[in-house]
């Protein structure tokens, strides 16, 4: 059995990222990993979106501005240096437990990896810091490298941990994953595609859920896009048996 702590969609929020971390004593006082994350007995799944701020005053905050414009290159590699500053750090503890520290790609991941797509948040304001041909830098190459690593769904037994939802086609972010409703709506209309896939549970992100994690008992899944209502998702896992999961709880910090 093992203690599962998953962190929804970051976008940028490092300090609450890392409270969340300090919570559920995964991270000590120093920033380092703890003894029970070191040993495996925890497990830390980051269900993804690292990266791009949810906002302007998001973005504000990351550089240390009072404000943040779209277009200004200036803004704009700030906001990028801040980034890589952080995912540096991240980078670097899982390092330290790379058997317990898991990252699910997610669509703004591959976003700055291939720059197929212009992301922007549902007020219109695009995401161009990584991208130089809208004024932007690339993201270096040591992180390119470790975000090509990320996996796009991570089972344990039964137990699903993945960006959007249970569909195969869900984590491949391409023409039809844009231009498709079904990745931001089927926990709402199509919630039986979890045990359709023979699933125990599933554990996604992508869609953010206002008021804190939404937890599924029929359906038996959860959506954990969260983090800025201050909540992560624990759940007690026994990959031996067949019905893996032995609890699963929100837990505000």
């Amino acid at each position: 059995m093992r203690k599962f702590i998953v962190i929804g969609d970051v976008h940028a929020d490092y300090p609450t990222m890392w409270a969340a971390l300090r919570s559920a004593s995964c991270v000590d006082a120093q920033g380092q990993p703890t003894p029970p994350l070191l040993q495996g007995l925890f497990q830390v799944v980051f269900i993804g979106d690292l990266v791009h701020p949810k906002s302007v005053s998001d973005y504000a905050r990351l550089i240390g501005s009072s404000d943040f414009e779209p277009n200004n290159t200036d803004h704009l590699f700030a906001a990028a240096r801040a980034q890589v500053r952080e995912l540096e750090k991240l980078q670097a503890f899982q390092a330290q437990a790379p058997q317990a520290v898991h990252f699910i790609l997610g669509n703004h991941d591959d976003g700055v990896l291939h720059h197929r797509y212009v992301l922007s948040t549902a007020g219109g304001l695009t995401h161009n810091e990584f991208d130089p041909e809208r004024g932007g830098v690339l993201l270096p190459d040591h992180l390119r490298h470790w975000f090509e690593g990320f996996a796009r769904e991570l089972r344990i037994g039964r137990v699903q941990f993945a960006h959007v939802g249970p569909l195969p086609a869900f984590a491949y972010y391409d023409d039809l994953f844009y231009t498709d409703s079904a990745p931001k709506r089927w926990w709402k209309e199509t919630p039986e595609y979890v045990m359709m896939a023979d699933l125990a549970y599933g554990v996604y992100g992508h869609t953010q859920m206002h008021g804190g994690i939404y937890l599924d008992e029929a359906a038996r899944f959860a959506m954990i896009d969260a983090l800025p209502d201050r909540e992560y998702l624990e759940l007690l896992i026994d990959p031996a048996r067949h019905d893996p999961l032995l609890s699963v709880r929100a837990v505000p910090f």
